[in-house]
Protein backbone atom coordinates (compact mmCIF):
# COMPACT_ATOMS: atom_id res chain seq x y z
CA UNK A 1 0.00 0.00 0.00
CA UNK A 2 1.63 3.81 -0.60
CA UNK A 3 1.85 6.35 2.01
CA UNK A 4 -0.92 7.98 0.05
CA UNK A 5 -3.11 5.53 0.22
CA UNK A 6 -2.73 4.95 3.56
CA UNK A 7 -2.82 8.12 5.23
CA UNK A 8 -5.55 9.58 2.67
CA UNK A 9 -4.65 11.72 -0.61
CA UNK A 10 -4.96 15.39 1.82
CA UNK A 11 -3.42 14.00 4.84
CA UNK A 12 -0.30 12.89 2.91
CA UNK A 13 0.01 15.59 0.87
CA UNK A 14 0.57 17.94 4.32
CA UNK A 15 2.84 15.61 5.63
CA UNK A 16 4.61 15.79 2.43
CA UNK A 17 3.97 19.47 2.50
CA UNK A 18 3.22 18.98 -1.30
CA UNK A 19 0.19 20.20 -1.95
CA UNK A 20 -2.64 22.48 -0.74
CA UNK A 21 -5.12 20.83 2.01
CA UNK A 22 -7.21 22.05 4.82
CA UNK A 23 -6.04 21.89 8.31
CA UNK A 24 -8.39 21.27 12.00
CA UNK A 25 -9.46 24.97 11.71
CA UNK A 26 -10.43 24.88 8.02
CA UNK A 27 -7.67 26.97 6.70
CA UNK A 28 -6.27 25.93 3.49
CA UNK A 29 -2.09 25.49 3.65
CA UNK A 30 0.04 25.95 0.31
CA UNK A 31 2.27 24.06 -1.61
CA UNK A 32 5.84 23.95 0.08
CA UNK A 33 4.68 24.97 3.34
CA UNK A 34 6.78 23.42 6.06
CA UNK A 35 6.31 19.94 6.29
CA UNK A 36 6.61 19.60 9.79
CA UNK A 37 3.92 21.81 10.90
CA UNK A 38 1.38 19.97 8.70
CA UNK A 39 2.56 16.44 10.28
CA UNK A 40 2.01 18.04 13.51
CA UNK A 41 -1.24 19.38 12.75
CA UNK A 42 -1.94 15.74 11.16
CA UNK A 43 -0.75 13.84 14.56
CA UNK A 44 -3.04 16.40 16.78
CA UNK A 45 -5.85 15.59 14.88
CA UNK A 46 -5.60 11.91 14.65
CA UNK A 47 -3.62 10.79 17.65
CA UNK A 48 -6.03 11.32 20.69
CA UNK A 49 -8.86 9.54 18.75
CA UNK A 50 -6.54 6.33 17.98
CA UNK A 51 -4.51 6.32 21.15
CA UNK A 52 -7.55 7.04 23.66
CA UNK A 53 -5.47 9.78 24.91
CA UNK A 54 -8.11 9.86 28.21
CA UNK A 55 -7.90 6.14 29.00
CA UNK A 56 -6.35 6.05 32.47
CA UNK A 57 -2.82 3.98 32.44
CA UNK A 58 -2.95 0.28 33.87
CA UNK A 59 -0.99 -0.81 37.30
CA UNK A 60 2.32 -1.26 36.28
CA UNK A 61 3.99 -1.86 40.17
CA UNK A 62 3.83 -5.31 39.85
CA UNK A 63 6.39 -5.58 37.12
CA UNK A 64 9.59 -6.37 38.28
CA UNK A 65 11.16 -3.10 36.32
CA UNK A 66 9.00 -0.47 38.44
CA UNK A 67 9.52 -2.82 41.21
CA UNK A 68 13.54 -2.91 40.86
CA UNK A 69 13.40 1.37 40.24
CA UNK A 70 11.45 1.77 43.65
CA UNK A 71 14.13 -1.02 45.67
CA UNK A 72 16.88 1.27 44.53
CA UNK A 73 15.46 3.87 46.96
CA UNK A 74 16.50 1.77 49.89
CA UNK A 75 19.65 0.57 49.09
CA UNK A 76 22.56 2.31 51.39
CA UNK A 77 25.63 4.37 50.15
CA UNK A 78 27.42 4.81 53.15
CA UNK A 79 30.19 2.46 51.49
CA UNK A 80 30.28 5.04 48.21
CA UNK A 81 30.49 7.97 50.12
CA UNK A 82 33.70 6.91 52.07
CA UNK A 83 34.95 5.14 48.83
CA UNK A 84 34.86 8.56 47.60
CA UNK A 85 36.42 10.76 50.59
CA UNK A 86 39.32 7.73 50.06
CA UNK A 87 39.77 8.72 46.59
CA UNK A 88 40.19 11.96 47.10
CA UNK A 89 42.67 11.69 49.80
CA UNK A 90 44.66 9.04 47.47
CA UNK A 91 44.58 10.65 43.92
CA UNK A 92 44.47 14.33 45.08
CA UNK A 93 41.70 17.10 44.46
CA UNK A 94 40.56 17.45 40.97
CA UNK A 95 41.96 20.63 39.02
CA UNK A 96 40.11 24.17 39.61
CA UNK A 97 38.75 23.75 36.46
CA UNK A 98 36.57 20.74 37.20
CA UNK A 99 33.39 21.68 38.63
CA UNK A 100 31.71 18.41 39.18
CA UNK A 101 34.35 17.26 42.33
CA UNK A 102 31.86 15.24 43.73
CA UNK A 103 33.31 12.04 42.12
CA UNK A 104 36.81 13.13 40.59
CA UNK A 105 40.13 12.74 41.90
CA UNK A 106 43.20 13.83 40.06
CA UNK A 107 45.13 10.57 39.53
CA UNK A 108 42.17 8.05 39.13
CA UNK A 109 41.68 6.12 42.47
CA UNK A 110 38.35 4.75 41.67
CA UNK A 111 36.11 2.68 39.16
CA UNK A 112 35.82 6.09 36.69
CA UNK A 113 35.88 6.10 34.16
CA UNK A 114 35.87 2.43 32.92
CA UNK A 115 38.29 2.97 30.05
CA UNK A 116 41.30 3.74 32.61
CA UNK A 117 42.67 2.92 35.45
CA UNK A 118 44.61 -0.66 36.83
CA UNK A 119 42.43 -3.72 36.05
CA UNK A 120 41.83 -5.38 39.11
CA UNK A 121 38.40 -7.39 38.74
CA UNK A 122 35.58 -4.81 38.93
CA UNK A 123 38.49 -2.72 40.06
CA UNK A 124 38.59 -4.34 43.70
CA UNK A 125 41.45 -3.12 45.95
CA UNK A 126 44.18 -5.74 44.85
CA UNK A 127 45.31 -7.22 48.31
CA UNK A 128 48.75 -8.19 47.27
CA UNK A 129 49.69 -9.89 50.93
CA UNK A 130 47.00 -13.15 50.75
CA UNK A 131 47.41 -13.24 54.43
CA UNK A 132 44.44 -10.54 54.73
CA UNK A 133 42.39 -12.27 52.80
CA UNK A 134 40.11 -13.42 55.28
CA UNK A 135 39.21 -9.93 56.23
CA UNK A 136 37.13 -10.00 52.88
CA UNK A 137 33.82 -11.96 51.95
CA UNK A 138 34.63 -12.54 48.61
CA UNK A 139 38.26 -12.85 46.87
CA UNK A 140 38.55 -12.96 42.83
CA UNK A 141 41.39 -15.10 41.40
CA UNK A 142 43.03 -15.53 38.71
CA UNK A 143 44.17 -19.19 37.38
CA UNK A 144 45.93 -18.39 34.12
CA UNK A 145 46.94 -22.65 33.38
CA UNK A 146 46.07 -23.89 29.66
CA UNK A 147 48.70 -26.69 29.51
CA UNK A 148 45.83 -28.90 29.55
CA UNK A 149 44.40 -27.57 26.40
CA UNK A 150 43.72 -30.29 23.92
CA UNK A 151 42.96 -28.07 20.31
CA UNK A 152 43.07 -24.46 21.42
CA UNK A 153 45.49 -22.83 23.57
CA UNK A 154 44.98 -19.01 25.00
CA UNK A 155 43.03 -19.74 28.10
CA UNK A 156 46.00 -18.57 30.11
CA UNK A 157 44.97 -14.75 29.62
CA UNK A 158 41.15 -15.76 30.48
CA UNK A 159 41.96 -13.99 34.09
CA UNK A 160 43.39 -10.85 32.01
CA UNK A 161 40.90 -10.62 29.78
CA UNK A 162 37.81 -11.05 32.47
CA UNK A 163 39.68 -8.32 34.72
CA UNK A 164 39.75 -5.94 31.86
CA UNK A 165 36.25 -6.01 30.59
CA UNK A 166 34.63 -6.02 34.37
CA UNK A 167 35.72 -2.58 34.04
CA UNK A 168 32.85 -2.04 32.39
CA UNK A 169 30.50 -3.08 35.04
CA UNK A 170 29.43 -1.17 38.41
CA UNK A 171 28.76 -3.05 41.61
CA UNK A 172 25.06 -2.54 41.50
CA UNK A 173 22.30 -4.43 39.71
CA UNK A 174 19.23 -3.14 38.96
CA UNK A 175 17.64 -6.63 38.56
CA UNK A 176 18.37 -7.89 41.89
CA UNK A 177 18.24 -5.09 43.31
CA UNK A 178 21.26 -4.68 45.26
CA UNK A 179 24.59 -3.01 45.47
CA UNK A 180 27.00 -5.55 46.11
CA UNK A 181 29.90 -2.43 47.08
CA UNK A 182 27.31 -1.86 49.57
CA UNK A 183 26.80 -5.34 50.84
CA UNK A 184 30.29 -7.27 50.68
CA UNK A 185 33.53 -6.94 51.58
CA UNK A 186 35.74 -8.08 48.07
CA UNK A 187 39.19 -7.88 46.89
CA UNK A 188 41.40 -9.36 44.15
CA UNK A 189 44.00 -11.39 45.25
CA UNK A 190 45.76 -11.80 41.44
CA UNK A 191 46.67 -14.80 40.16
CA UNK A 192 48.32 -18.60 40.97
CA UNK A 193 51.50 -19.23 39.78
CA UNK A 194 50.98 -21.48 37.41
CA UNK A 195 54.52 -23.27 36.15
CA UNK A 196 54.46 -25.34 32.24
CA UNK A 197 53.91 -28.78 34.26
CA UNK A 198 50.47 -30.09 34.74
CA UNK A 199 51.05 -31.49 38.42
CA UNK A 200 52.68 -28.76 39.37
CA UNK A 201 50.38 -26.22 38.37
CA UNK A 202 47.29 -28.28 40.00
CA UNK A 203 49.26 -28.73 43.31
CA UNK A 204 49.97 -24.92 43.23
CA UNK A 205 46.35 -24.21 42.50
CA UNK A 206 44.83 -26.72 45.37
CA UNK A 207 46.99 -25.10 47.84
CA UNK A 208 45.66 -21.27 46.96
CA UNK A 209 42.00 -21.95 46.65
CA UNK A 210 42.11 -24.20 49.70
CA UNK A 211 43.79 -21.06 51.38
CA UNK A 212 41.12 -18.57 50.46
CA UNK A 213 38.60 -20.93 51.45
CA UNK A 214 40.32 -21.95 55.45
CA UNK A 215 40.34 -18.02 55.95
CA UNK A 216 36.37 -18.30 55.55
CA UNK A 217 36.29 -16.28 52.04
CA UNK A 218 34.58 -17.27 48.99
CA UNK A 219 36.58 -18.24 45.91
CA UNK A 220 35.49 -16.52 42.75
CA UNK A 221 37.79 -18.21 39.94
CA UNK A 222 38.75 -17.06 36.77
CA UNK A 223 40.38 -20.09 34.73
CA UNK A 224 42.07 -21.20 32.73
CA UNK A 225 41.26 -24.75 31.48
CA UNK A 226 39.26 -26.97 32.56
CA UNK A 227 41.70 -29.26 34.05
CA UNK A 228 41.61 -26.80 37.09
CA UNK A 229 38.57 -28.50 38.09
CA UNK A 230 40.30 -30.77 39.45
CA UNK A 231 42.65 -29.63 41.88
CA UNK A 232 39.43 -26.43 43.08
CA UNK A 233 37.48 -29.42 43.98
CA UNK A 234 40.21 -31.32 45.84
CA UNK A 235 40.90 -27.94 47.38
CA UNK A 236 37.03 -27.41 48.32
CA UNK A 237 36.88 -31.11 49.67
CA UNK A 238 40.20 -30.03 51.89
CA UNK A 239 38.16 -27.25 53.53
CA UNK A 240 34.39 -28.83 54.08
CA UNK A 241 33.64 -31.77 56.79
CA UNK A 242 30.99 -33.87 54.73
CA UNK A 243 30.37 -34.13 51.29
CA UNK A 244 30.96 -31.50 48.74
CA UNK A 245 28.40 -31.56 45.54
CA UNK A 246 29.02 -30.47 41.94
CA UNK A 247 27.56 -29.03 39.68
CA UNK A 248 28.74 -28.81 36.35
CA UNK A 249 27.63 -26.86 33.04
CA UNK A 250 29.70 -27.61 30.19
CA UNK A 251 28.74 -29.08 26.40
CA UNK A 252 31.55 -32.10 27.57
CA UNK A 253 31.76 -34.35 30.20
CA UNK A 254 35.06 -33.90 31.45
CA UNK A 255 34.86 -37.53 32.78
CA UNK A 256 38.43 -39.34 30.98
CA UNK A 257 40.88 -41.01 32.84
CA UNK A 258 43.94 -39.64 31.08
CA UNK A 259 43.98 -37.56 27.67
CA UNK A 260 47.68 -37.93 25.78
CA UNK A 261 48.62 -39.34 28.99
CA UNK A 262 48.07 -36.59 31.11
CA UNK A 263 45.17 -35.19 33.41
CA UNK A 264 43.80 -32.54 30.27
CA UNK A 265 41.03 -30.12 30.28
CA UNK A 266 38.99 -33.10 29.56
CA UNK A 267 39.81 -34.92 32.60
CA UNK A 268 38.88 -32.89 36.25
CA UNK A 269 36.04 -35.13 37.11
CA UNK A 270 37.11 -38.41 36.85
CA UNK A 271 39.62 -37.73 39.40
CA UNK A 272 37.22 -35.26 41.80
CA UNK A 273 35.31 -38.28 41.54
CA UNK A 274 37.93 -40.26 43.09
CA UNK A 275 38.08 -37.80 46.59
CA UNK A 276 36.56 -39.71 49.07
CA UNK A 277 34.63 -36.94 50.37
CA UNK A 278 33.24 -35.83 46.61
CA UNK A 279 31.30 -39.08 44.92
CA UNK A 280 30.51 -39.32 41.77
CA UNK A 281 26.75 -39.62 42.87
CA UNK A 282 26.97 -36.03 43.70
CA UNK A 283 28.09 -35.21 40.32
CA UNK A 284 25.52 -33.48 37.76
CA UNK A 285 26.08 -32.26 34.63
CA UNK A 286 24.00 -29.78 32.64
CA UNK A 287 24.30 -28.88 28.69
CA UNK A 288 26.20 -31.94 27.81
CA UNK A 289 26.14 -32.62 23.83
CA UNK A 290 26.79 -32.11 20.11
CA UNK A 291 29.33 -33.91 18.52
CA UNK A 292 32.89 -33.80 20.69
CA UNK A 293 31.78 -35.91 23.84
CA UNK A 294 34.13 -38.89 23.93
CA UNK A 295 33.15 -42.20 24.57
CA UNK A 296 35.47 -43.24 27.04
CA UNK A 297 34.16 -40.13 29.38
CA UNK A 298 30.69 -41.18 28.61
CA UNK A 299 31.77 -44.91 30.09
CA UNK A 300 33.14 -43.69 33.10
CA UNK A 301 29.70 -41.70 33.91
CA UNK A 302 27.84 -44.53 33.37
CA UNK A 303 30.07 -46.56 35.42
CA UNK A 304 30.04 -44.56 38.30
CA UNK A 305 26.37 -43.36 38.00
CA UNK A 306 27.17 -39.63 37.75
CA UNK A 307 24.16 -37.52 36.48
CA UNK A 308 23.88 -36.06 32.92
CA UNK A 309 20.87 -33.49 31.19
CA UNK A 310 21.30 -32.27 28.28
CA UNK A 311 19.94 -28.81 26.43
CA UNK A 312 17.18 -30.29 24.75
CA UNK A 313 16.48 -32.20 28.74
CA UNK A 314 16.57 -28.33 29.60
CA UNK A 315 14.58 -27.35 26.74
CA UNK A 316 11.79 -29.85 27.23
CA UNK A 317 11.61 -30.00 31.23
CA UNK A 318 12.22 -26.30 32.17
CA UNK A 319 14.23 -24.25 33.69
CA UNK A 320 12.77 -24.64 37.28
CA UNK A 321 12.76 -28.16 37.19
CA UNK A 322 16.77 -28.06 35.94
CA UNK A 323 17.14 -26.33 39.02
CA UNK A 324 15.29 -28.66 41.06
CA UNK A 325 17.35 -31.70 39.98
CA UNK A 326 20.61 -29.87 40.21
CA UNK A 327 20.23 -28.86 43.43
CA UNK A 328 18.96 -32.72 44.24
CA UNK A 329 21.42 -34.20 42.98
CA UNK A 330 24.87 -31.90 44.12
CA UNK A 331 23.08 -31.53 47.93
CA UNK A 332 21.89 -34.71 49.02
CA UNK A 333 24.22 -35.73 51.88
CA UNK A 334 26.67 -32.87 50.97
CA UNK A 335 28.02 -30.01 53.07
CA UNK A 336 28.71 -28.03 50.63
CA UNK A 337 28.60 -27.51 46.68
CA UNK A 338 31.00 -26.34 43.98
CA UNK A 339 30.03 -24.69 41.19
CA UNK A 340 31.89 -25.25 38.07
CA UNK A 341 31.05 -23.16 34.30
CA UNK A 342 32.75 -23.72 31.51
CA UNK A 343 32.05 -21.14 28.95
CA UNK A 344 31.76 -23.43 25.91
CA UNK A 345 28.07 -24.34 27.66
CA UNK A 346 26.15 -21.83 25.82
CA UNK A 347 25.94 -21.90 21.95
CA UNK A 348 29.32 -21.24 20.03
CA UNK A 349 27.52 -18.14 18.60
CA UNK A 350 27.55 -15.95 21.99
CA UNK A 351 30.93 -17.18 23.24
CA UNK A 352 33.91 -17.33 20.11
CA UNK A 353 36.63 -16.89 22.60
CA UNK A 354 36.72 -20.67 23.78
CA UNK A 355 38.71 -24.02 23.04
CA UNK A 356 36.13 -26.23 22.13
CA UNK A 357 33.34 -24.03 20.81
CA UNK A 358 30.04 -26.72 20.09
CA UNK A 359 27.00 -25.16 18.57
CA UNK A 360 23.39 -25.56 20.12
CA UNK A 361 24.45 -25.23 23.78
CA UNK A 362 22.62 -22.91 26.28
CA UNK A 363 21.12 -19.56 25.65
CA UNK A 364 22.95 -16.58 27.75
CA UNK A 365 19.08 -15.76 29.41
CA UNK A 366 19.14 -19.59 30.14
CA UNK A 367 22.45 -19.80 32.12
CA UNK A 368 21.38 -16.97 33.91
CA UNK A 369 18.54 -18.30 35.39
CA UNK A 370 19.89 -22.04 36.22
CA UNK A 371 22.96 -20.42 37.86
CA UNK A 372 20.77 -17.53 39.77
CA UNK A 373 18.47 -20.74 41.37
CA UNK A 374 21.79 -22.84 41.80
CA UNK A 375 23.16 -19.79 43.68
CA UNK A 376 20.20 -18.96 46.02
CA UNK A 377 21.67 -22.60 48.43
CA UNK A 378 24.79 -21.38 48.23
CA UNK A 379 28.25 -22.09 46.79
CA UNK A 380 31.29 -22.83 48.47
CA UNK A 381 33.31 -22.10 45.44
CA UNK A 382 32.59 -20.97 41.77
CA UNK A 383 34.99 -21.59 38.57
CA UNK A 384 34.34 -19.85 35.43
CA UNK A 385 36.98 -22.07 32.58
CA UNK A 386 37.65 -22.43 28.92
CA UNK A 387 37.59 -18.15 28.41
CA UNK A 388 40.34 -17.76 25.55
CA UNK A 389 40.29 -14.07 24.76
CA UNK A 390 42.90 -14.48 21.60
CA UNK A 391 40.04 -15.84 19.86
CA UNK A 392 37.23 -13.52 21.13
CA UNK A 393 35.21 -10.84 19.33
CA UNK A 394 34.88 -7.50 21.70
CA UNK A 395 35.38 -9.23 24.47
CA UNK A 396 32.35 -10.68 24.49
CA UNK A 397 32.90 -14.22 25.79
CA UNK A 398 35.16 -12.46 29.06
CA UNK A 399 32.00 -10.53 29.17
CA UNK A 400 29.75 -13.42 29.28
CA UNK A 401 31.96 -14.81 32.35
CA UNK A 402 32.03 -12.13 34.64
CA UNK A 403 28.01 -11.28 34.40
CA UNK A 404 28.08 -14.88 35.50
CA UNK A 405 30.11 -14.61 38.80
CA UNK A 406 28.36 -11.21 39.45
CA UNK A 407 24.90 -12.59 39.32
CA UNK A 408 26.18 -15.66 41.43
CA UNK A 409 27.19 -13.34 44.45
CA UNK A 410 24.28 -11.22 44.07
CA UNK A 411 21.75 -13.83 44.23
CA UNK A 412 24.16 -15.08 47.01
CA UNK A 413 23.57 -11.75 48.85
CA UNK A 414 20.08 -11.73 47.96
CA UNK A 415 19.27 -14.70 50.04
CA UNK A 416 21.23 -14.31 52.65
CA UNK A 417 24.32 -17.24 52.02
CA UNK A 418 27.91 -15.10 52.16
CA UNK A 419 28.36 -11.75 53.54
CA UNK A 420 29.13 -10.28 57.11
CA UNK A 421 32.87 -7.98 56.92
CA UNK A 422 31.82 -5.01 55.23
CA UNK A 423 32.47 -2.43 58.04
CA UNK A 424 31.78 1.08 56.75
Amino acid sequence: MKRRDFLGAAAAAAALGGLETTTASGQETKAGADPKVNAAQLYKRHAPNRRQHDRPLPDLSQYSGMQAQKAEGALPSAYHEKEMRRIKELGLEPADSIQDKSDISCFQRGSSPHWSGINTFLKLPYVEDVHKVGEYDVAFVGVPFDVGCTFRTGTRFGPQGMRRISALYQKYSFEHGIDLGETLAMCDVGDIFCPANITKSHDQITKGIAHILSQGTLPMIMGGDHSIGYPIARAVAQCVEGKVGIIHLDRHVDTQEKDMDEIMHTCPWFHATNIPNCPPSNLVQLGIGGWQVPRAGVKVGRDRGTTILTVNDIEQIGIDKTIEIALEVAWKGASAVYLSFDIDSLDAGFVPGTGWPEPGGLLPREALKIINGIAKEGIAAMEVCEVSPPYDISDITSLMGVRLMMDVLGTMAKNGRIGGRLKV
